[in-house]
């Protein structure tokens, strides 16, 4: 079967959770999590949880568990991947998965690239998965959300929800 045929086997709506990790921003300055949410239900997805909390790996570690007892097949979360002092959602998310889908920051780097040139280098976006759902992790720009969603993530996340489900019992 090739990757179109996989992108059709998948479900046409995925349970999507937003995470905005961020120190300033509250719900009315979270463009990039309203952004998201918007984008996701326009996909057809349905979005079962927004949260914003502070760039602090617990906070970021307890809104991944509020999204995994929401049924959450996807978790987006946004801000903290840059290298300043207070940018500490690479470690949180990273240290937790179980696998890492290496190519989404390679990818997402590249793309950057083309945008914004050299300063791409210091995005640590990172991607996997983690208690049987995809986690992505993407700057906080709102330019950087809508290039990881548009690109990469929105085109592909039928299809990886879909490979997760293969050999579980239902």
């Amino acid at each position: 079967m090739g990757h179109e045929e996989h992108r059709k086997a998948g479900p046409q709506a995925v349970r999507v959770f937003v995470v905005t990790a961020s120190d300033t921003r509250g719900e009315a300055e979270d463009a990039s999590g309203a952004w998201l949410v918007d984008a996701a239900v326009r996909a057809g997805h349905a979005v079962v949880g927004r949260r914003i909390v502070p760039d602090e790996p617990g906070a970021i570690r307890a809104a991944l568990a509020e999204a995994s007892a929401a049924g959450a097949q996807a978790v987006v979360l946004n801000g903290g991947t840059g290298i300043a002092a207070r940018d500490r959602s690479y470690e949180a998310v990273a240290g937790l998965l179980e696998k890492r889908l290496d190519g989404f920051g390679e990818l997402f780097r590249m793309l950057s690239w083309q945008e914004i040139g050299s300063a791409a280098m210091m995005s640590r976006a990172v991607a996997g998965i983690w208690q049987g759902r995809v986690v992505f992790s993407v700057p906080g720009s709102t330019a950087a959300v809508k290039l990881a969603w548009e690109k990469l993530i929105a085109p592909e996340l039928s299809h990886l929800v879909h490979e997760l489900s293969k050999g579980n019992v239902h």
